[in-house]
């Protein structure tokens, strides 16, 4: 059986750590370039963006905490309960994360072939900024999930 410390990623281990810090980062990123365009919520697809930003960003930081603090006593979370919501959380915020970034992406590439008629390139910049840093919050999010699916059958 697989322990706590044989899954890279998984939930109490250095690298679930560096990848909620990472999810937390490009979450935060992908907000700020969205949100420093006024005109977001003028489309469904940017709000739905900045609203699963907001709920990456303090699930990612309190797993975050929770990794730390599971490294600094040297005690990995060991319970099937815990392990199994933090499971649902992550592939349901996953999921929603490559929906909203699909969805900017694909409005800010109908936008573009408009040849600036209705987005300022500087603009439309920042958006594509915006769906790059939640495609990579998808990315990690995805293999922290993942690294927690592997570890669940081992308790």
């Amino acid at each position: 059986m697989a322990m706590n410390e044989d899954v890279p990623g998984a939930v109490g281990t250095g690298a679930s750590f560096a990848l909620r810090l990472g999810q937390a980062a490009f979450s935060t990123a992908s907000l700020l370039f969205m949100s420093l365009g006024v005109e977001f919520f003028s489309y469904t697809a940017f709000c739905f963006l900045v609203t699963i930003m907001g709920l990456v960003i303090p699930w990612s930081v309190t797993l975050a905490l929770v990794d730390g603090y599971s490294l600094l006593i040297k005690c990995p979370i060991r319970q099937r309960g815990i392990l199994l919501v933090i499971i649902v959380g992550d592939w349901a915020l996953s999921f929603l994360t490559l929906a909203g970034a699909s969805s900017t992406a694909g409005v800010v590439d109908l936008l573009l072939k408009t040849d600036g008629a209705l987005c300022p390139s500087k603009l439309c910049n920042r958006y594509q900024i915006s769906a790059a840093m939640a495609f990579l919050t998808w990315f990690l999010s995805m293999t922290s999930s993942l690294s927690n699916l592997w570890l669940l059958p081992s308790l």
